[in-house]
């Protein structure tokens, strides 16, 4: 089911461009097809990333270590949809121009930012096996710890390609800030459990 829920964009986003390409509704992806294709990809890319980011507070909230399960397959189609928005930018947007690849990098904040976050996805999928888990130890999770600067890098790409209405970018800048600042508090509260038995005995003594 999961699966399917993953795929339903996608396939939804195919049969937009079948209408487009053969000619039955041209307006299925508006005036501008290549950026509609770019911005959907993009935009489930986002999503599923920031779902699977919820899924940690969402294990804790509600006590279902079941949810685990899930998290390292939606990572791992979120990394499937920003590819495939990337090769969507390099086929459809450059057209085969492979040589200015590396110029629209360099010369263009949000694509030099959105190409960071994909890079950055790269080794966390490759990595993403029970293999690789065992090989790697607790550097596995030290690993997987950049899942939070793509989130970072991957809403600051959004909010630059958007420009003047920012009311979606700051929408999802702000989930991700929510689950930030979850896993911050809960970070600290170990230390703060630590701390108060201390301080109660120094109020005794």
């Amino acid at each position: 089911m999961v699966h399917a829920a993953a795929l339903l964009p996608l396939a939804l986003l195919g049969w937009k461009a079948w209408q487009v390409g053969g000619g039955a509704d041209i307006d299925a992806l508006g005036a501008d097809p290549v950026a509609a294709i770019e911005h959907e990809l993009g935009l489930w890319a986002l999503r599923l990333l920031l779902v699977t980011l919820a899924i940690t507070p969402l294990r804790q909230l509600l006590g279902q270590p079941l949810l685990l399960r899930f998290r390292r397959l939606l990572g791992l189609w979120a990394f499937a949809y920003a590819s495939l928005h990337f090769c969507a930018w390099l086929v459809l947007d450059l057209r085969g121009w492979w040589s200015q690849v590396f110029a629209e990098i360099a010369e263009r904040p949000y694509i030099t930012v959105g190409f960071a976050a994909w890079l950055l996805l790269v080794p966390l999928a490759v990595t993403s096996t029970r293999g690789w888990m065992r090989r790697l130890g607790r550097n596995w999770g030290r690993l997987h710890r950049l899942v939070y600067a793509v989130a970072v890098l991957a809403v600051l790409h959004f909010w630059w390609v958007v420009k003047s209405d920012v009311r979606e970018p700051l929408l999802y800048a702000a989930i991700l800030a929510a689950m930030l600042g979850w896993r911050l508090m809960r970070r600290r509260q170990p230390r703060a459990r630590h701390r108060a038995p201390a301080s109660a005995g120094a109020e005794q003594q």
